[in-house]
């Protein structure tokens, strides 16, 4: 009757070690993935406080950044700016029309060729975004909300 009783405690090194590996793994998919979760702050998109603007819906904000119109709803015009190439800026269209960078590139790179459109000011630096919005009347952009401060005006809220 002995026999058929398996101890289920570890008896040598290598039992020690072989759930150690595990272990390892998921702690090194789990540091992996810890940039992802960061980036998944809160987006906003903001405008000059100079802007009549209160409030936007999801559909005027994806036709004010996508070319489709560039007047705000009280007829100002509206001109976007695009945070450089960075985990945010592809976090914002992902989350606002489900597209990766590479999509919204060659969309905007169709616009510009068939001469309809140009794309939103793109900034070289994140801390530029700011800048050009405070510059610009009519300037709107997106930032994480921990960078808003009283100088922009929230219009619209991304859920992460």
């Amino acid at each position: 009757m002995r026999g058929n009783i398996r101890n289920t405690a570890p008896t040598t090194v290598k039992d020690f070690i072989f759930p150690m590996r595990h272990q390892r793994q998921l702690l090194l998919t789990l540091l992996t993935l810890l940039p992802l979760l960061a980036a998944a702050e809160t987006l906003v998109v903001v405008v000059n406080p100079a802007s009549a603007t209160e409030a936007l819906s999801r559909n005027e904000v994806i036709n004010i950044f996508l070319g489709r119109f560039r007047q705000f709803p009280s007829g100002m015009s509206a001109q976007p700016i695009d945070q450089p190439v960075s985990p945010i800026r592809a976090q914002f269209y992902r989350a606002l029309v489900n597209k990766e960078p590479a999509e919204i590139n060659a969309y905007w790179a169709r616009l510009v060729f068939s001469g309809r459109t140009s794309p939103p000011i793109q900034t070289e630096h994140p801390e530029e975004v700011t800048n050009a919005l405070h510059a610009n009347a009519g300037g709107i952009a997106y930032l994480e909300r921990s960078k808003v401060s009283n100088r922009e005006k929230i219009v619209f809220e991304l859920a992460p």
